[in-house]
């Protein structure tokens, strides 16, 4: 069935009549309101919305727009309306560890994920006969210390001509330099393979394995030059214990950063994930 629907997303200083004058302004375009989130910052002094909402058939967002800029400036609010039927074109960095590629993959190809994947990049062939089995552009770019900005600059060429909407690292192993981050910022994502702040650095789970952990995680944050320190947007644990082998971590591990990818990436392109200053507030 046909849906002329639309997320609206905004925050702003949390102040009285918000959410009346936004439902109002809807009303106004005869908007019905499918669901609606808030949230206040008592901290901040931050209020937060995410509405899912309809117009009727033949009725124009433009018009809706139109009023939220006069609207916005009234309340300092920083707004956006996207069309909830609009696919997000997703574009995957990866290099040795297929986990969270073969899961992103899965997800889109039976439906759970409503993307488009538009390519994937490796500095490694490892995975592109997978890529040639979805049918999906597979981008080979090695990359060394010495060609390390003009690969970058591939890979932004690549984001601009797909017109890409995220950029996933998907355990792609290669820091990202400060002009790409912040060319790419507030739509890259990166899976940590740790419940940061934890085990950094190379085999974490051999790490974790060596101090008798009894906890093992994933964080899925976006990307800032800050290395791991971007705003964390999904995490999640698993209880281990003394009988397990590292190769026993290194598996649990993998399942988890697969999903806690898989469940960032969604709540990024379902717009659901609003900056608070360091921290993210994320509607379910």
């Amino acid at each position: 069935m046909y849906r002329n629907d639309f997320i609206l997303t905004l925050s702003c200083p949390d102040r009285t009549g918000i959410v009346y004058n936004v439902s109002g302004l809807l009303l106004k375009h005869q908007g019905n309101i499918i669901d609606a989130q808030q949230f206040g910052d008592a901290e901040t002094n931050k209020f937060f919305l995410r509405v899912h909402f309809e117009l009727p058939e033949g009725s124009s967002v433009e018009l809706v727009k139109t009023d939220f800029l006069i609207l916005a400036p009234q309340y300092d609010m920083h707004w956006q309306i996207h069309d909830a039927k609009q696919k997000a074109r997703l574009l995957i960095l990866v290099s040795k560890q297929g986990h969270c590629l073969n899961d992103l993959l899965f997800r889109v190809h039976s439906g759970q994920l409503n993307v488009e994947i538009a390519g994937i990049v490796s500095n490694h062939r490892d995975f592109e006969p997978m890529a040639q089995s979805y049918s999906i552009p597979f981008h080979y770019l090695p990359v060394t210390p010495a060609s390390k900005a003009e690969q970058e600059g591939e890979i932004l060429a690549i984001a601009t001509r797909e017109s890409i909407d995220l950029v996933v690292l998907a355990r792609y192993m290669q820091i990202l330099s400060p002009e790409l981050c912040a060319a790419l910022e507030g739509r890259a994502i990166n899976i940590h393979h740790s419940f940061l702040p934890s085990f950094k650095g190379a085999r974490p789970y051999y790490q974790a394995h060596a101090r008798g952990v009894k906890i093992i995680g994933a964080t899925a944050h976006y990307v800032t030059h800050d290395l791991d320190e971007g705003p964390i947007i999904e995490q999640d644990v698993q209880r281990v214990d003394h009988a397990m082998s590292a190769q026993d971590l290194t598996q649990v591990g993998s399942d988890i950063e697969s999903r806690v990818l898989s469940r960032a990436v969604q709540s990024h392109v379902e717009h659901r994930i609003l900056l608070n200053n360091h921290k993210t507030v994320v509607f379910r």
